[in-house]
């Protein structure tokens, strides 16, 4: 009897799942896409209910007449989301994503009273408006109604588990995004808690990541046709199962993502912080952590860039019936290194690592007469590049990097690999499949069904395709852009906050 096994990556954008066979080998895909909710500035919201049944959708999908030789569906998912739901498990808010900065003047004063750091060196969270802990802060402040009312305050994850399963638990991976669970104890932190003024029993039970859940609702085993009692693993954080499912997981390895945001990471045998917390730090598995940098600005500036500024070419790509990204590829590959002495800072959502300031902005410098429509499509490409760079310079000090494992988006795209090579200077094996959290999902799906022993042993079913290599030349010239990239943030920085 065949089996089967299925991995879902619940993202920003959309739900991506895979289908496994016993080989390791994917054998049927499905997304789908939902929206973001922005009704004033700094808010990000999504409901809760659409990414639900986008999840619904997509597991119905991918185990359509395999339903009775399923062995485990195993979950990725977001992290730094936060939702308050009622005693019926009722959303009283959507789902506050990772990219809402409401809570930014709390960072600030947690910055600068010290208390912030002393909450860093407990959870290996940053500080920052990403961070649960501050936005429930905001809410305490700004929504007594919905706080005092909130019978639990979980994950999106969380509110898919409940809903399919009637229990509220949450993964040692996804709590220690939220600012407020301690990686060394593995426990919600009590001391921070009382600060801010919840009780832990408004939190979900925490789990290991590869803790199963098996009594599905009669509903939902009706609707998905499942006969069996087939195993559901709690699994981990997206950035977490991205390294995994790239085969990053030592420390002399990388995994740089750049999708809509981007990040740099490395796993370790225990937790690693930051002084100076230009890092994080969360939990994948027993003695496994991640520590690494996130950036606010990947593949969404590009996306902006595109939005914006490409209507010309958006109607020639449709003409062509080709991606209008496929022209503007092609408008960075015809363009020398340095885009013609354009240069971007791509702080269009404020920034995470390194500098964990939301009131960021973005920019373009060193414009001129001559330049045109190609330099500042390669300035956006160089400048998410350099933002890139700037983190894993920092990963950097904790160990020298041999090796980088990339995926998301852009590897879709050879010169922006080429580009990312030369800046940082080290070469990059690319993933066979850049749907890396999924792929990471189903090797802790794997671990928790003891169809491998470790971690470790799954590395066998992650693929690779192309190599490149740096360019020594063109990584000269990028040496010295690169300290103008870094010159004009210091410089600027107090005027782009104003701004």
């Amino acid at each position: 009897m065949a089996r089967y096994y299925v991995g879902i990556d619940i993202g920003t954008t959309s739900t991506k799942g895979a289908l496994f066979d016993e080989y390791g080998c994917v054998i049927k895909k499905i997304s789908k896409e939902y929206g973001i909710i922005s009704l004033q500035n700094g808010f990000m919201e999504q409901n809760p209910d659409e990414i639900f049944d986008a999840v619904v959708y997509v597991l119905k999908e991918l185990i359509l007449n395999k339903e009775n030789d399923i062995e485990f569906v195993s979950f990725s998912s977001m992290m730094h989301s936060i939702m308050a739901v009622d005693n019926h498990g009722y959303p009283l808010t959507n789902c506050i994503i990772w990219a809402d900065n409401r809570s930014s003047s709390y960072v600030k004063s947690y910055k600068i009273n010290g208390v912030g750091l002393k909450y860093y060196t407990k959870t290996g969270t940053p500080i920052h408006a990403m961070s649960p802990l501050y936005k429930l802060m905001w809410l305490r402040d700004n929504e007594k109604d919905v706080f005092d009312r909130a019978y639990k305050f979980i994950s999106i994850k969380e509110y898919v588990l409940y809903k399919l399963f009637n229990e509220y638990v949450v993964d040692y991976s996804i709590a220690s995004a939220t600012g407020l669970f301690n990686i060394f104890d593995l426990k919600w932190d009590e001391e921070i808690l009382s600060d801010i003024g919840i009780k832990i029993d408004k939190f979900s039970d925490t789990v290991e990541t590869t803790f199963s859940l098996k009594k599905l609702k009669d509903e939902y085993k009706k609707f998905f046709n499942l006969n069996k009692n087939v195993h559901f693993v709690v699994g981990a954080s997206d950035g977490c199962l991205a390294n995994l499912g790239s085969g990053a997981i030592d420390n002399k390895t990388a995994a740089i993502t750049i999708g809509t945001s981007g990040a740099v990471r490395v796993a370790f045998d225990r937790p690693y912080l930051d002084n100076d917390a230009r890092i994080f730090c969360y939990y994948l598995y027993k003695n496994k952590y991640i520590i690494g940098g996130a950036i606010n600005n990947g593949g969404i500036a590009y996306k902006w860039f595109k939005d914006t500024f490409a209507d010309e070419e958006q109607h020639r790509a449709k003409d062509l019936n080709i991606d209008v990204y496929e022209l503007l590829n092609e408008y960075v590959k015809n363009t020398p290194i340095g885009s013609n002495g354009v240069m971007f800072l791509p702080f269009l959502s404020g920034e995470r690592s390194p500098y964990w300031n939301s009131n960021l902005k973005g920019t373009f410098l060193g414009i001129k007469t001559i330049n045109n429509k190609k330099d500042f499509t390669r300035a956006i490409i160089e400048g998410i590049c350099y933002s890139i760079r700037d983190v894993y310079e920092i990963i950097e000090e904790f160990g020298e990097i041999n090796n980088v494992k990339a995926n998301g988006g852009f590897v879709k795209s050879n010169i922006w690999i080429q580009i990312l090579s030369d800046i940082i200077g080290t070469k990059i094996e690319i993933t066979e499949d850049f749907d890396t959290p999924v792929i990471g999902a189903y090797i802790l799906g794997l671990l928790s069904n003891k169809e491998i022993s470790s971690i470790e042993d799954g590395i066998k079913f992650v693929k690779t395709t192309n190599k490149y290599n740096p360019n020594i030349q063109n990584k000269k010239i990028y040496d010295y852009l690169f300290s103008i990239y870094k010159e004009a943030i210091n410089g600027l920085m107090p005027i782009l906050e104003k701004l």
